[in-house]
Parts: structure tokens; sequence; C-alpha cells
């Protein structure tokens, strides 16, 4: 493939997920690192990404950005399907587990809608639809008040203030980004707010972190990465990365989205 038809597919591929990595670009263009890291150079010399550990973001992607609902649940689904699944069999029947809003903490609803007696604490419309849809008379589900934000999350000081009086069993904290200086980070003050009052909650943290999340940096700090009793990523997850993390977290785990789901079915 000529440079400039390679440049343009990696360009409408980070311009359609938001990012890419060197070692996706490699393995999906069949060409070597030191080829994409020039193609990324090049791309960055212009103007149209910006390069970051390991990969490159759109240009002009800051830590206040804060895509929408729709866009997120269409990156990394496989990656997402595979964590949720992994993390949903860490809530027990009959516990009180609290989720967060975004796109892995929905999906993991949807493998929690059929655990018996789980009374669920959640500052997302998504997350209490899905619990509101399957329809199940031993659960109770707590949908927190608050301010809308673009990823569907109720946030800020009536959020807050509900969260404050309860104590839940385990937390399911979707993050937009994950890092050894900024810890779990929100590009949403007003979320940052409410999460860190969900890990408060919280006798367990248990991180949904794609290997994407690696080495993005919201705007606000949510938690530290020693503040996390779990992290469940995925196996695209770069092995410096998943060194530090299993130096400063209480336990790794690494879903693999080639794996069969429960009814014996490929993830990707």
């Amino acid at each position: 493939m000529l440079a400039q038809l390679r440049q343009q597919a990696i360009l409408e591929r980070i311009r359609r997920t938001g990012g890419a990595r060197v070692a996706e670009l490699v393995q999906d263009l069949g060409v070597s690192d030191m080829t994409i890291r020039r193609d990324l150079e090049a791309l960055a010399d212009r103007g149209l990404v910006e390069k970051v550990h390991g990969g490159a973001t759109i240009a002009g992607a800051g830590s206040t950005e804060e895509p929408g609902f729709s866009a997120k649940s269409a990156r990394q689904e496989a990656e997402k399907e595979a964590i949720a699944r992994r993390a949903a069999r860490l809530v027990r029947p009959g516990s009180s587990v609290a989720l967060s809003a975004g796109t892995t903490t929905w999906t993991a609803a949807r493998h929690l809608a059929d655990v018996p007696e789980l009374t669920v604490i959640t500052n997302s419309l998504k997350v209490a639809d899905v619990f509101y849809r399957s329809g199940r008379a031993d659960q109770t589900v707590v949908l927190v008040g608050g301010v809308r934000t673009p990823s569907d999350a109720l946030v800020g000081p009536v959020a807050v203030a509900a969260i404050r009086s309860m104590n839940v069993d385990v937390l399911l904290l979707g993050v937009h980004g994950m890092s050894v200086r900024a810890g779990f980070t929100t590009p949403n003050l007003l979320e940052a707010e409410t999460d860190r009052e969900l890990v408060g909650s919280a006798q367990r943290l248990v991180v949904l972190a794609d290997h994407t999340k690696w080495g993005t940096i919201g705007i606000s700090t949510i938690a530290h990465l020693d503040r996390a009793d779990v992290v469940v990523s995925d196996t695209g997850l770069p092995a410096e990365a998943g060194a530090e993390l299993s130096e400063r977290v209480g336990e790794l785990l690494l879903a693999d989205p080639s794996e069969p789901d429960d009814r014996g079915e490929p993830t990707a």
C-alpha cells in the first residue's frame, strides 16, 4: 500500500474511533512498527493527529473532551463485551452493586440483569434502563437524580447527596482514562465529583477500562490507581501498562475478546 493511502486509512480510523495504538495499526495494515510511527509523525506534522504514548488521537482531543454515549458505544465493542462479562462474575447474587455511567458499565449491566436479588445503585440513565427492561421483581434499582451529561450520567450536588448516604458491596466504575500520574480520570468535573462519592460508598472498587484508556488523561482525577481492588481490562493492554497496573492495583484481570461468551459464541 502506498504511504499516502496508508496514512489516509490511519487517519480515517483515528477519526472514527478517537484514537489508535501503534500495535493495532501494525497488525491491521501488515507493516512494520517503524513504518506506522513514521506515518503518525507525518500526520502529526500536518496537524491531523496528536501523538500519544503508544499511538495517536485525533487532533484537538483534550482533557475536557467528552464524546456522547452513541459515539463511545461504537468503540472497542468486542473488548467491552469481554470486560463486562468478566466483571459481572465478580458480583454475587443478593449483593448491592453500584454502576457508574459509561458504555462498558452499561454492557456489564446487561450481564447483571439476570443475577437474582441484586440491589443496584446507579447514576446512569442507560444502566437503569437495562434493569428496568429486564423486569425482575427480585431486583431493587435506585437511580440517583442530578444534571445530565453527554454520556447520560446524572451528576452534581443532588447525585452526590443521594450517594453519600449509601453503602454498597461493590462498585463497577467506568473511566475515561488511566495513567500512573493522574490515576483514573474523567473529562467532566461534575462527573468526577459524583464518581468520587461512588468510590467512597463502596467496600470494593472494580474499574472497567479497555486497553485504549491507558495513557488517556481527563481533566479530573476520580481516584489514584492504588485505590482499585480490581482492574478489568483486555488482552490488548500493552505489556508495560500491565506491569504498571499490576504493581499498583489489587488485582489485574485481562479479558480475551476472542473467547466464547456464556452461550458458547465468540465475542469478536
